[in-house]
């Protein structure tokens, strides 16, 4: 690249730095970039630039994958429920020594290699998350019939004091999701819905999930039929009419959440793609599917 195009590169993305200087910024980190060494190192790069040009970045992850690797390693068959994790004491477990005591602490130390001051928490840490028991309920001959996720939480409420101290000193907050209710339980929570909480809890500007696709697209094989813009009520006509299916369907759900809580607009983005992250926030023509409220 010669010196007048890194120059343009920079121009373009001025108006985006100045438009959301302070704002806050939660990236669910999950899929593929999780995995891939160079992804790792690429997103890392990318959050630690967004807090020096004066963004907030907050992080938050899943390990889907790991999980599974961890479980089968110890003998035990990963089981969902509507692609929820079903969860007993064993799996529970497994669960927080991989993102808590694993995945936590590599993210924590990929920001801190480029120069970011990263703080590993969970849900936990300062009764982040407060969450109870998720009841789930499954349609047989049509009958609603509720099943035992067992230790499947969901949020009840985000007490944000100490992301906000975190933020305020310029650290960038790394958050497992794991729950606790008022009795000291834990519980495992979908990193999807439980980012797009955070999200809306502290007011954030911008959702931006990172996954193993380009966005919302017509068809799924074909990358050319992607959704630059799509509204609340646009993704839904998509879920009923069938283009929206299999497991992006929880992760519309979770966009809707996030945009109802008062996000400004949800970002659907490839982590495979080197810096998605900053080509989605600092370019005219960004690289995912965003979701905004109607």
């Amino acid at each position: 690249m010669n010196r007048t195009l890194k120059a343009e590169v920079l121009i373009e993305a001025l108006p985006y730095i100045c438009k959301f200087q302070d704002q806050k910024v939660v990236i669910k980190y999950g899929g593929h970039a999780m995995v891939n060494e160079e992804a790792k190192n690429w997103i890392a790069k990318d959050v630690v630039l967004l807090r020096f040009v004066g963004l907030n970045p907050v992080v938050v992850h899943g390990g889907g994958p790991e999980i599974n690797k961890a479980m089968e390693k110890m003998g035990k068959k990963p089981e969902f429920i509507h692609g929820l994790r079903v969860t007993d004491e064993e799996t529970l477990d497994i669960v927080k020594m991989v993102l808590v005591g694993k995945i936590n602490g590599d993210i924590v130390s990929k920001l801190g290699r480029y120069g970011g001051k990263a703080v590993g928490l969970s849900g936990k840490s300062g009764h982040l998350i407060k969450a109870r028991k998720k009841i789930q309920y499954v349609v047989k001959e049509d009958e609603k019939i509720e099943v035992d996720l067992g230790r499947v939480g969901e949020v009840e409420e985000i007490n944000t004091e100490l992301i906000d101290i975190l933020l305020e000193k310029r650290y960038i907050p790394v958050i497992s999701p794991i729950g606790i209710d008022n009795y000291g339980n834990a519980f495992n929570l979908n990193a999807d819905i439980a980012a797009g909480d955070i999200a809306g809890a502290i007011n954030a500007k911008k959702l931006i999930m990172i996954t193993d696709v380009d966005g919302v697209m017509a068809d799924i094989n074909d990358p050319s039929t992607l959704y630059k813009k799509l509204t609340i009520s646009e993704v839904e006509e998509m879920i009923e009419k069938g283009i929206i299916t299999g497991g992006m369907i929880p992760k519309i759900e979770a966009c809707i959440n996030a945009l109802n809580k008062g996000v400004k607009s949800v970002h659907i983005i490839n982590g495979k793609i080197p810096h998605s992250v900053l080509l989605e926030v600092f370019t005219e023509e960004g690289i995912g599917t965003m979701i905004i409220r109607d």
